[in-house]
């Protein structure tokens, strides 16, 4: 069963959170990106979906969350309606690397950085900052830096607003998720050249799924969306466990 004491270190003050890191000082760090999900999904599905997964680890291996960082960088999106990406990676590994120093100093033993944005360039720069902190030997805390879409027991592949993202986003907040707003797949089904479900052709404004990318989120099985979350809570708390 899971401890569903508090893990949410925003609703915790400074005594509480002590509390809890001296049986299991693991601090979850959850990115996410502001971004295009199509009309369906929310902007801020990354973060949501990050924290989701990092509460639910959290409950079943102690300590705390802190609330997603709001920043993301890379991908095929930065143009579409209300995307706000990062340039470039500068300023978010500056804004990481500070936040990782104090979690540090405040005597975490163990933080997970899980990211629910996965563009290339934002798992480039998850390992750049992992391998950077590894390598310095002043550092006494772990850090294990992933991302949604490296989670090998993933009963459902990663995609973009597609059957995964909504599935996920159903099983934390299904009042967030509205496939009802994508026109009807018996009018318009997805045309997919040579079955490329992630084809740029997805990008064009007059496509049924456009912005879309992965299995079509319309015939997803929403009954699907525990076993998917909980697949990611186990797996996210035993990294966290393996690094104590």
């Amino acid at each position: 069963m899971k401890n569903l004491n508090e893990v949410r270190a925003e609703f915790l003050s400074h005594e509480q959170i002590e509390k809890v890191m001296k049986i299991s000082p693991i601090v979850y760090f959850p990115l996410g990106a502001l971004e295009f999900h199509g009309p369906h999904l929310p902007i801020g599905l990354d973060g949501l979906t990050a924290h989701g997964v990092c509460v639910g680890a959290a409950r079943k291996s102690g300590g705390v969350v802190l609330p997603t960082m709001y920043q993301g960088t890379g991908g095929e999106h930065s143009n579409y309606p209300w995307t706000i990406m990062m340039p470039t990676d500068t300023g978010m590994a500056e804004n990481i690397r500070a936040s990782l120093n104090r979690i540090q100093e405040l005597g975490a033993s163990v933080t997970v950085i899980l990211s629910g944005h996965f563009a290339d360039e934002q798992r480039a720069l998850l390992a750049k900052l992992s391998d950077e902190w590894s390598n310095n030997s002043e550092n006494t805390m772990r850090v294990f830096a992933t991302s949604m879409a490296d989670c090998d027991v993933s009963p459902v592949g990663p995609d973009h607003a597609g059957k995964f993202e909504s599935l996920m986003l159903s099983a934390l907040h299904p009042e967030l998720v509205h496939i009802e707003k994508l026109p009807s797949i018996e009018q318009r089904p997805s045309v997919d050249p040579d079955g490329n479900l992630f084809g740029s052709h997805r990008h064009g404004t007059d496509h049924a799924l456009w912005g879309v990318f992965g299995p079509d989120p319309r015939d997803a099985n929403l009954n699907d969306a525990f076993a998917l979350l909980a697949a990611y809570e186990n797996w996210l708390s035993a990294k966290a466990l393996e690094r104590l």
